[in-house]
């Protein structure tokens, strides 16, 4: 029988909850076991037997804001309706609290009345007498540039952001007003009549949440139901584990008992065909029996209701259908999933939506990589699942986040490095970008279609089915097969009466197999990654339109698979010898001025033979090419430029046709723009992105490293200790596999004893190992002791030591996402952690440095990064995560922030560095700041 996910609800509680819309909602009381009814503000009475009314998310104004009207802090209401009573905080869902369940994260009282904001004459000399105490310095002239005259920067500025908010008689100020009104007097000016920074800091009783909603206090899982549930969580990985040895022990010997190649063939690909069907319907199976059929609801995290969806989750993620995204298999395997799919749906996008019956995708859609729409999102200490609606022939590009409850009409776009916040909507045929998004001209859909009908389709998907099961799997089966019977040391291994694992030759045998494998694959790696890409190349042409799901189309996906193997950019990166590595993918480097940091460990692109970076420029880290372009029915790959003398933050996604030029710096997380002029000497920020100085003072303190003899002497020290720090990870890497080889050579000793317990035993044990592994690891790179704030030159041996600590593994991580068990592993690695910790897969770049309150919800891909390099400048600070905060999906933090108890950063925000969010406030954007209510488009 297949029971709905909302079915259950706790007994005899009555239920309160706040789900916010585009008009706003109030709260409704429900009777135990039945989720309440969420009305519009114009509805008043709820009627309990109604079907559950979810209302269509609706565009707000399209009116543009004149650049000099100041925000506000209270959303306005519609002129049509009632003011709606303030919904309280989320009650606790259980019968009777737990006694020992810590007290919900409070709101501070709030004043009744706020002093009204002071005369621009006032606010300016208060202004400048505030700046004056940040930049210690006397006084500050009304006229004086805060960045060319006072020589003040971001950090600087968001301090002085963060003081005025604490004024309760000035206006809220935020980054995006300091750069665009750069003097105190025309900042006074332009904020005159705002309302106080305290009404938009007023916690609960004023409007502070997503769509104009309020921030609900977080009501703090039980610590018996915390472990009870990640007790249940190891059951269920030790079983699936107990499976996967039964089902892979008997495969092995049915295998094993062929005769000749042929019928070992032949077994392969009866077993492995088996396998592979089996795990990509067992999360189907589990879905519809542990769920049903999602729907819009609510429910806490750490109960029954979350280990089902945990369960479902982690089986979707674990299965092998992920090789075929951008196939339409996965288009179908979504719709078995119970996804509303229409045809000719073009889907890049490796996130899995979990909430499958939520998505509903019309006709002729493409969806690019790295695009989340999860259909769910943790939110204070709550999991909440919701719809996401994307009409007929709608783009959505690279990088972008959509929340619950959002959608986007027919023919409409949303562009790269961009996100729909909870509640809005893209009216149809309109073009949509930034983060929150707002409208744009930019088409996105720069390719002309092409031929690609549904016999195309169906051939291709057939055609690498086929080849997957009568080819990867067979090797993948009878590779294990032949490499056991032909090694003589795991024959022996198999043989009775062999050694015991004391013996020096099991270690013998692990030591002499570990190197030839690994020295093998990393050799064999590189030879095939150099070459077999530049002669697939030669058949994609730049420039040329070429339909899907064709020859070209698969010779494209495998230049993009092999030439971006995460490992050797990770060996090579944060060191000169990227430049080399990337030379030889095929990357146009022009004459590189080496600063032994022009790349960081994650360079991704779509195709290496068409990107070109100018000389002098350098790259953080997570700097993603898109040198493709997509319609439903074709692609072409592009060149990408980027200019000479540029300096690109963290996490910059760069589009083909990118405008800008020569010395620019693109800011961490900003959107490239993609219209206008060709930007030079100037600074980006934001998305959509705005103008900031190109450099400031505090950069140019250690310029006079950068040239001459000194460059010269220092660089060559730093590759000196690079090239140590490669072949020390090289070195950990290998033992970390000699350490599996002696693992698995001690299992196959006892197999015949134990059998698949031995197996399932192993697989524990590995996962177990690695991460004891790499904890270790990183502990003693850091002496076991916290790292301390600094501010040095790249060109600094403790920049190169921090380099280093970057480079530890932390894939291992994934496997205790949304588990108690990843509080722990953090605490292990030296990060200050409170309890109940829920953690989806957030990202900490500097663990030491990094400070989490209790009861704190981190959604998937979120980041908090302690640490910053701008040009030749390196920067570490503490980062603050208050009790009872929410990071929401692809959300970044940047280093000095402090988040006050209970705020809210909402999905693909940038909170910058210095900031300092209040108690119980949402903020939103890039950058993020405190929402104005409903925000005109």
């Amino acid at each position: 029988m297949t029971t709905p996910i909302d079915a259950e609800e706790p007994t005899g509680a009555a239920i309160r909850k706040t789900e916010p819309y585009p008009e706003g909602v109030h709260t409704t009381e429900a009777p135990a076991g039945h989720p309440a009814q969420l009305q519009p503000w114009r509805t008043h009475t709820a009627n309990p037997s109604a079907p559950p009314h979810t209302p269509a998310p609706q565009p707000v104004s399209h009116t543009p804001t004149p650049p000099a009207v100041p925000h506000t802090s209270t959303p306005p209401v519609p002129a049509t309706t009632p003011t709606p009573p303030v919904p309280p905080h989320i009650a606790a869902s259980t019968t009777t609290p737990a006694p020992a369940a810590p007290a919900p994260v409070q709101p501070p009282a709030v004043p009744t009345a706020h002093p009204a904001p002071a005369s621009p004459g006032a606010t300016q000399q208060v202004f400048a007498e505030l700046l004056a105490a940040v930049m210690k310095v006397d006084q500050v002239a009304a006229d004086a540039h805060f960045f060319d005259d006072l020589g003040a920067n971001s950090l600087t500025m968001a301090h002085f952001c963060a003081r005025v908010r604490k004024q309760p008689d000035l206006p809220s100020v935020s980054m995006k007003d300091i750069y665009r009104y750069t003097t105190v007097r025309s900042l006074a000016q332009a904020l005159a009549g705002s309302e106080p920074a305290q009404t938009a800091a007023a916690p609960a009783a004023e409007a502070s949440g997503d769509a104009g909603t309020v921030v609900p206090a977080v009501v703090p899982a039980g610590t018996r139901r915390y472990v009870l549930c990640g007790a249940a969580q190891l059951l269920i990985f030790l079983g699936y584990s107990w499976l996967t040895g039964l089902v892979t022990a008997h495969g092995y010997h049915w295998v094993s008992d062929g005769s000749g190649i042929v019928d070992v063939y032949r077994r392969a690909v009866v077993f492995g065909g088996a396998v592979f069907v089996g795990m990509c319907l067992f999360p189907i199976a589990a879905k519809w029996i542990l769920v049903g059929r999602w729907t819009a609801r609510e429910f806490p995290l750490w109960g029954l209701t979350y280990l089902r969806f945990w369960t479902v989750r982690v089986l979707l993620r674990a299965n092998p259908m992920g090789l075929f995204v951008g196939n339409p298999l996965h288009v179908l395997y979504l719709r078995a999933l119970g996804a509303k799919i229409g045809r000719r749906v073009t889907i890049l996008s490796r996130r899995v939506p979990v909430c499958t019956d939520l998505l509903t995708v019309g006709d002729g859609t493409v969806i690019r990589r790295e695009a989340f729409i999860h259909c769910y999102r943790a939110y204070a200490g709550r999991i909440q699942t919701g719809p996401v609606t994307l009409g007929r022939d709608v783009y959505v590009g690279e990088h972008t986040v959509l929340d619950i409850h959002t959608a986007i009409g027919d023919g409409a776009q949303l562009g790269h490095a961009s996100a729909l916040q909870r509640g809005e909507a893209i009216p149809s045929g309109q073009r949509w970008h930034g983060s929150p998004a707002q409208r744009t001209e930019v088409d996105h859909v720069r390719v002309a279609p092409a031929q690609c009908g549904t016999l195309r389709r169906a051939a291709y998907a057939v055609g690498t089915l086929l080849q997957t099961l009568l080819v990867a799997v067979p090797l993948g089966v009878g590779g294990v097969y032949m490499l056991f019977s032909g090694v003589p040391a795991l024959a022996d291994r198999l043989a009775p009466g062999v050694e015991d694992i004391t013996s020096p030759t099991l270690y013998t045998d692990a030591l002499l197999l570990s190197l030839a494998l690994f020295s093998g694959l990393v050799v064999t790696g590189l030879l095939v990654m150099f070459t077999v890409p530049r002669l697939l190349n030669l058949t994609v042409k730049p420039d040329r339109v070429y339909p899907l799901y064709g020859f070209h189309y698969s010779v494209h996906r495998a230049i993009t698979r092999l030439t971006n193997i995460k490992f050797f950019a990770w060996l090579c990166g944060d060191s000169s010898y990227i430049v080399h590595y990337l030379r030889c993918l095929g990357y146009d480097l022009s004459k590189v001025e080496q600063t032994g940091s022009n790349f960081g460990t994650a360079v991704q692109h779509e195709t290496p033979y068409h990107v070109s970076v100018g000389s002098g420029t350098m790259v953080a880290d997570g700097l993603s090419i898109i040198n493709a372009d997509y319609s439903s029915s074709s692609f072409r790959v592009s060149r990408v430029s980027i200019g000479s003398h540029n300096f690109l933050g963290n996490f910059i996604v760069y589009p083909s046709g990118g405008r800008t030029g020569d010395n620019c710096l693109l800011a961490t997380k900003v959107m490239v723009p993609l219209d206008g002029e060709i930007r030079e000497g100037v600074g980006l920020l934001g998305s959509p992105p705005f103008e900031i100085p190109r450099t400031v003072e505090r950069d140019t303190r250690f310029d006079h490293l950068r040239s001459g003899d000194e460059l010269r002497r220092r660089l060559a020290a730093k590759n000196r200790h690079n090239l140590r720090t490669m072949g020390i990870w090289l070195f950990i890497r290998w033992l970390h596999f000699f350490l599996l080889t002696v693992l698995g050579l001690a299992t196959l000793e006892r197999y015949d004893a134990v059998g698949q317990l031995m197996i399932a035993g192993y697989v524990v044990l590995s996962l177990a190992l690695s991460a004891g592994y790499f904890i270790l690891v990183e502990r003693c790179l850091t002496r076991f002791r916290p790292l301390e704030p600094r501010l040095c030159s790249i060109y600094d041996p403790y920049f190169w030591w921090h380099e280093r600590l970057w480079k530890v593994p932390d894939t291992y991580l994934a496997l205790f996402n949304g588990t108690p068990f990843k509080g722990l592993v953090w605490r292990l690695v030296g990060v200050r952690v409170g309890r109940r910790l829920f953690d989806d897969g957030c990202t900490l770049t500097e663990r030491t440095l990094t400070a989490i309150g209790d009861d704190c919800t981190l959604n998937a891909a979120s980041k908090i990064q302690c640490h910053s390099q701008e040009d030749g400048t390196f920067k570490s600070d503490h980062s603050t995560i208050g009790a009872g905060c929410t990071l929401g999906t692809g959300a970044l933090v940047h280093y000095g922030v402090t988040m006050g108890d209970g705020a809210v950063l909402a999905a693909d925000s940038f909170l910058m560095k210095g900031e300092e969010v209040p108690p119980l406030a949402y903020w939103a954007g890039n950058p993020a700041t405190a929402p104005a209510g409903p925000r005109a488009r």
